[in-house]
């Protein structure tokens, strides 16, 4: 059992489920490494592609560093005031957009491969 799996397995209710249930989908549809970062899971390639952020509501949110690059076509993603970062929220397996979330995860990979991550404070220095 990685890092990531032990996180998951240590959380209980309606919240573990949704973590469970996403982490499987994101290595099995985005063949992506699970790291633990900053006391959650992040998941990579390249660089970031998504994490999943325990709410305090029993919710998760699956959250794309890159998300004001990404298209949104889906219309499911939310920026809750963070100029970067944007994500949905989750709170039932049953309710879950499996395919949309695909697409977002497959949009944010061909984005990491593609356009090379530089992060705003990198940019400010030079």
């Amino acid at each position: 059992m990685n890092a990531v799996e032990n996180y998951i397995a240590n959380c209980d209710g309606e919240g573990a489920l949704i973590l469970s249930f996403l982490h499987e989908l994101i290595i099995e549809k985005g063949d992506l490494t699970p790291k633990l970062k900053y006391g959650i899971p992040f998941y990579y390639r390249k660089s970031w592609i998504c994490y999943l952020n325990p709410l305090k509501n029993g919710g998760v949110e699956l959250a794309f560093p890159r998300g004001n690059e990404l298209s949104n076509i889906q219309g499911l993603l939310m920026d809750k005031g963070r100029k970067q970062v944007f994500g949905i929220e989750l709170h039932s397996i049953e309710t879950t957009p499996i395919d949309s979330i695909i697409e977002l995860i497959n949009e944010a990979i061909l984005l990491d491969e593609t356009i090379p991550y530089s992060s705003k404070r990198s940019m400010k220095r030079k």
